[in-house]
């Protein structure tokens, strides 16, 4: 992995930060349980971004530059 790779696959990251919200949703926990799977779904959030992120760069970098001359 490189420095701006996450640690976990996107479909990981995904996966995750699905059953963390429907824990959420799901309600029945405590405060503190509730704020420690919000932290982690803020967490998997950056990381599918991450991953978006850098694959939207890599298939703009793959279109040809945009001319103007015609």
């Amino acid at each position: 992995m490189t420095e701006t790779t996450p640690d976990i696959p996107y479909e990981q990251a995904r996966d995750e930060l699905v059953s963390v919200v429907q824990k959420l949703e799901a309600g029945g926990t405590s405060l503190d349980e509730s704020l420690a799977l919000w932290e982690r779904g803020e967490q998997l959030a950056a990381i599918c971004q991450t991953w978006l992120d850098g694959a939207k760069a890599r298939l703009a970098a793959t279109q040809p530059a945009d001319s103007d001359e015609m």
